[in-house]
C-alpha cells in the first residue's frame, strides 16, 4: 500500500497533559494519555477521558529527550475502544522551532533505520 501521510509518523515514549482551552479557574483539570505516534502536523494518543471533536486543547508533550514542548492541538478524530478513546489531533500554530526538533528526530531515526 502506498503511504499517504504527509509527514513520517514517530512513536515516541512520553506523556501529554492536556488542558481544555477556555475553561478557566486556578486549577484546570489535566488528563494524562499515551501517545501512539507523532509527526511535524499532529498525534496520536490514547486516552481514559472522552473529549470533544473539533475542540482546542493547552497540551505540554514530553518529547524522546525529555524536553518538554508546549503546543496547541484541535481534536480531528476520535473512536471509542473497550478500553477508552483513541484520538487524532492537529498542531496549531506552532512554532518552527518545535516543528524542526521533530524533523530532526525524523531524520536521525530515518538514518538509523538505513544503518541497520
Amino acid at each position: 500500500m502506498e503511504e499517504k501521510r504527509k509527514y513520517r509518523r514517530l512513536e515516541l515514549t512520553g506523556e501529554l497533559i492536556m488542558e481544555p482551552i477556555g475553561k478557566g479557574g486556578d486549577n484546570p483539570e489535566t488528563v494524562s494519555i499515551s501517545i501512539l505516534n507523532c509527526s511535524r502536523a499532529g498525534l496520536g494518543f490514547l486516552s481514559d477521558v472522552q473529549l470533544v471533536m473539533g475542540d482546542n486543547y493547552e497540551a505540554n508533550l514530553t518529547i524522546w529527550t525529555k524536553e518538554v514542548l508546549h503546543v496547541f492541538i484541535k481534536i480531528v478524530r476520535g473512536t471509542m475502544l473497550e478500553s477508552g478513546f483513541e484520538y487524532g489531533a492537529i498542531f496549531i500554530g506552532m512554532p518552527d522551532y518545535d516543528m524542526q526538533r521533530i524533523s530532526v528526530y525524523e531524520t536521525v531515526q530515518d538514518t538509523l533505520e538505513g544503518v541497520l
